[in-house]
């Protein structure tokens, strides 16, 4: 399953969570679903209070790649 287009136009953190959830869609079973979405949830709340605009960048850019990962398994 191929990640969704324009990752590469994902510059903020909202953005970031809008994409995740929509990968989480795409996904085959509910439970799977399920079990991303709760982890991209935890994930922005962990990371909500970050504010080392360099940090931010590194953190969208992993989780794209994790997503592409997640997608393509």
């Amino acid at each position: 399953m191929a990640p969704l287009p324009n990752a590469e136009l994902v510059q903020n953190s909202l953005q970031l969570y809008r994409y995740l959830l929509r990968c989480c869609k795409r996904l085959p079973e509910e439970n799977i679903r399920q079990h991303y979405r709760h982890a991209v949830r935890q994930s922005f709340k962990v990371h909500a209070d970050e504010d080392n605009p360099e940090r931010i960048q590194q953190i969208i850019k992993r989780a794209i790649e994790d997503a592409d990962w997640v997608m393509n398994k």
